[in-house]
């Protein structure tokens, strides 16, 4: 094995690179960073997403994508794209249900206008 292939890095990976500060700000979770964190656990326990799929669905996005999410909205777009894979759900059948949160959304800021 060649040692070119132990230095290679991820589309994402911009350690040791020039970067601009990186704040943190805590904050309590939102309800749904609340779900998407009980969704990893679910998934987890059922075997059908595990930490490490889900670390590589995330570096996946590649740098692009990882610098335009939130932490959250990644593990989202990398469980997405994981169960598209497995064939456990289709984009199509996504694309439903958000259609479905959508309205629910929309119903529930119409009645409280």
């Amino acid at each position: 094995m060649g040692s070119e292939l132990l230095v290679k890095k991820l589309p994402n990976d911009i350690g040791g690179e020039a970067a601009g500060k990186i704040e943190r700000i805590e904050h309590e979770l939102l309800p749904w960073e609340k779900r998407c964190h009980a969704l990893a656990d679910v998934l987890d326990f059922h075997k059908i997403v595990n930490t490490e799929e889900k670390r590589r669905g995330v570096e996946a996005l590649g740098s692009e994508m990882v610098g335009k999410l939130s932490y959250y909205e990644r593990w989202i777009a990398a469980f997405a794209n994981i169960l598209f894979q497995k064939g456990i759900l289709t984009p199509g059948e996504l694309a439903v249900k958000m259609e479905e949160v959508e309205g629910r959304w929309l119903s529930s800021q119409q009645s409280a206008s």
